[in-house]
């Protein structure tokens, strides 16, 4: 993505942004200055609602911080590279590192690991993954770590066996996919969709399971806890989501701060307390 398109994207969801503290232009250049709001942009479940829970219960002190809610198909990662914001909260470690590796960026870092969205295994058609019918289809993400993410948990609901173990030394996540299936007794078949989309897959009537991202599965008006077959284990968990800036605004004050804020033991206790399971904060993992 282009700077002048990013830039555009930008100015499309500028309109629908959340502001928390004094909101400012989003074009404008407030990096290295300490004493303006540190911009942010975030996912609107549960993110935003983290940002916004923190900053209302005066977590930041003096800091000021104004969020843009990500919207259509903007990439947050490239915004952030680009200079457009100060900070992104989206993503996990493993995507953002895939994320990297893929576009050639060196400069963006991991501030705070937050919290875990359990991927959930959702599904129209049974209320157990054990009564897939043979040559069943799974919707999984596109993307390289989720897609993998995916894989795992169907080897975890004991539908599928992998010849690598997730976390065993080598294993390389964003190389997993299909050609890693060593045994696949019902023939599973997958497709991969848009992880936005991919809540919507449980309506059609070609797909028979659904491997959906906590954020999107909330969003789309499931309940992770309560409504996946199979979920993601807690422990160990490697996909905690993270607030990501660039190196050069790795000692900012304004960071640290919030940082430290989305680490606390306040920001637990909403998470747990809010979303029930669905998502879990990082401390618990």
């Amino acid at each position: 993505m282009s700077r002048s398109r990013t830039r555009r994207f930008l100015a499309a969801f500028a309109v629908a942004a959340v502001a928390v503290g004094t909101v400012a232009a989003c074009s404008s250049d407030n990096s290295s200055d300490e004493n303006a709001p540190l911009r942010i942009v975030a996912s609107s479940v549960p993110h935003a609602e983290i940002l916004k829970f923190v900053e209302e219960k005066g977590l930041l002190g003096d800091t000021k911080i104004e969020v843009s809610e990500i919207t259509g198909d903007l990439d947050a990662n490239e915004v952030l590279e680009a200079g457009d914001t100060d900070a992104n909260f989206f993503q996990h470690v493993p995507y953002q590192e895939s994320w990297s590796k893929e576009k050639g960026v060196d400069d963006l870092v991991a501030v705070a690991k937050v919290h875990v969205e359990p991927l959930g295994a959702y599904s129209k058609k049974v209320t157990n993954v054990a009564d897939l019918r043979q040559g069943a289809t799974v919707a999984l993400s596109n993307n390289v770590t989720n897609f993998a993410r995916g894989l795992y948990l169907l080897q975890q609901a004991g539908l599928i066996k992998l010849d690598q173990q997730l976390g065993a030394p080598g294993t390389d996540i964003t190389q997993i996919s299909e050609k890693n299936i060593i045994d696949n007794p019902k023939g599973l078949t997958f497709t991969q969709v848009d992880p936005p989309q991919l809540p919507r897959t449980l309506d059609d009537g070609n797909v028979d399971l659904a491997i959906i991202n906590g954020n999107y599965a909330i969003e789309g008006g499931l309940n992770p806890a309560k409504d996946a077959l199979v979920l993601e284990k807690a422990e160990g968990n490697p996909y905690a989501n993270v607030l990501t800036v660039r190196t050069s605004l790795e000692n900012d004050a304004r960071v640290q701060k919030l940082a430290e804020a989305l680490t606390s033991a306040d920001v637990a206790t909403f998470i747990e307390q809010t979303y029930q399971g669905s998502v879990i904060p990082a401390s618990a993992t």
